[in-house]
């Protein structure tokens, strides 16, 4: 499908709108719901969402929609919106200001343009595909870093403990002992944005979702860098196990990464 130049733009947008939104919830009294034991789900997510659904539909107006918080399906034959309305909700909730607006158009499976916006800071990060990545217009690119003693990690821990957590913890522990330090956010899409523009070199985590992972693919590989699996192998969004790096430590991350494997586990959202 042929896509007009305004259909970033209109992203950017909507990206914005829903930031401000966040905003007016932002600190302060929240009616809070969970999805699961520990995944929270507030007023803002369902009001933002309602918001993104609502002014995406006339900008490609076939596109299927699927949202983290209404559902809906992902056409692997057409358009879709992948969406997440506040990726980091366990963070806004408690008031930390680590939390982002996550909006992906995806094309047959691959997502095509990108938005993470991060209303706190005002950084607003957006892709096109093959033609570059862009923090509030200016382009960007992921750090030449070649050295993992020199690197700067983040990662983010799944949801289910048990067997599976103390796996993560292995490899954090891992990861740890050969790289300068590692953090640990809690922001998927803004986690891949920031190893786009640079300040992170890798990034690792399984059990993410569409939504968490769509528009970030799509900025790391625009910026430069490379998306795997903890392999190497080529993954699309959703798969399980994500790796993203600057590129120049991708092979070094994979030796790592494969020294304690994780168990393939259902998709779940970041904490």
């Amino acid at each position: 499908m042929d896509l007009s130049d305004d259909t970033l733009a209109g992203m950017e947008q909507v990206a914005r709108d829903a930031g401000a939104l966040l905003l007016r919830y932002f600190r302060r009294p929240l009616a809070v719901s969970y999805k699961g034991v520990a995944n929270l789900i507030t007023e803002a997510d369902t009001a933002s969402e309602h918001l993104i659904r609502e002014r995406l539909a006339p900008i490609v107006p076939d596109a299927a929609f699927l949202g983290e918080e209404s559902g809906g399906e992902l056409s692997l034959s057409g358009m879709s919106w992948v969406v997440d309305p506040l990726d980091g909700t366990t963070n806004f909730a408690h008031g930390f200001p680590w939390f982002s607006v996550s909006i992906a158009l995806v094309e047959h499976g691959v997502p095509v343009r990108g938005v993470v916006y991060h209303p706190v800071l005002d950084e607003l990060y957006a892709a096109t595909a093959e033609a570059g990545a862009f923090r509030n217009g200016v382009p960007i690119s992921v750090s030449t870093t070649g050295s993992l003693v020199d690197a700067l990690l983040t990662t983010g821990f799944y949801y289910h403990k048990g067997g599976e957590l103390a796996r993560q913890i292995a490899l954090f522990e891992r990861a740890h002992q050969r790289v300068q330090t590692i953090r640990r956010p809690g922001s998927a899409a803004l986690d891949l944005a920031y190893v786009a523009a640079g300040h992170f070199e890798a990034f690792w985590e399984q059990g993410l979702s569409p939504w968490d992972v769509a528009a970030g693919y799509l900025l790391v590989q625009e910026a430069g860098g490379r998306v795997s699996d903890y392999a190497g192998r080529p993954v699309r969004i959703g798969e399980g196990e994500t790796l993203a790096s600057n590129g120049y430590l991708h092979d070094e991350m994979v030796v790592l990464l494969r020294g304690v494997r994780g168990s393939t586990s259902p998709a779940a959202p970041s904490l």
